[in-house]
């Protein structure tokens, strides 16, 4: 099965999700969720809304807000259209959609985070498997943004990427290029990744 086959496929068996299977995951996830949030000490953490079935962060960035962690979301550059900048949101704060179907906040430069100032980011997936690997939708927009952080090896941000069970496939195709995330967190398992894990 080639990536695009892939991509199908799993948007496929995660739009199947019942609803309450995705609100019974949203509620685990954002419990595995706060666990990594409290063992790192983090005070911004990046995440996201969710669209096409993907698994809800709703729950986990309501608990960020009662702990008073700075959430962060990704807007487009508005200068560079293949990378992503970090807008903190609240629960006040105006959202657009994009052209890609994105929520995000308006642009204000006055609540942008640099990269390396957020203490985790939390990505979306399509699709991953046991060594950390990554089936993205195919835009490369957090590939080229954290490209530069994985160059230099950077301890900020931890990067996790955000799935239900049902997206783990045996293995994802991979480019000699594609690094595989640290660590993967779904509502009932937690994989890490030891060449890429950073303390």
């Amino acid at each position: 099965m080639n990536k695009q086959q892939l991509r199908r496929h799993i948007r496929t068996c995660r739009k199947q999700l019942t609803q309450f299977q995705q609100d019974d995951a949203a509620t685990q996830l954002a419990e595995r969720l706060l666990q990594q949030v409290k063992q790192y000490h983090a005070k911004r953490v990046a995440l996201f809304l969710s669209m096409d079935g993907e698994i809800n962060t709703g729950p986990a960035i309501d608990a960020l807000w009662q702990m008073d962690i700075a959430v962060y979301l990704p807007v487009i550059h508005p200068f560079n259209h293949k990378t992503l900048l970090f807008i903190r949101y609240q629960p006040d704060t105006p959202l657009n959609r994009s052209h890609l179907g994105m929520l995000e906040p308006q642009l204000n430069c006055q609540q942008v985070c640099p990269l390396d100032q957020l203490d985790i980011l939390f990505t979306p997936l399509v699709a991953f498997d046991a060594k950390g690997n990554r089936l993205g939708m195919g835009g490369g927009f957090y590939d080229r943004t954290l490209a530069g952080h994985y160059q230099h090896q950077r301890s900020q941000p931890q990067v996790f990427g955000l799935a239900h069970d049902c997206q783990q496939v045996d293995s994802i195709p991979v480019e000699p290029w594609d690094i595989p995330l640290a660590q993967i967190i779904t509502p009932s398992i937690h994989i890490q990744s030891p060449a890429r894990h950073i303390q």
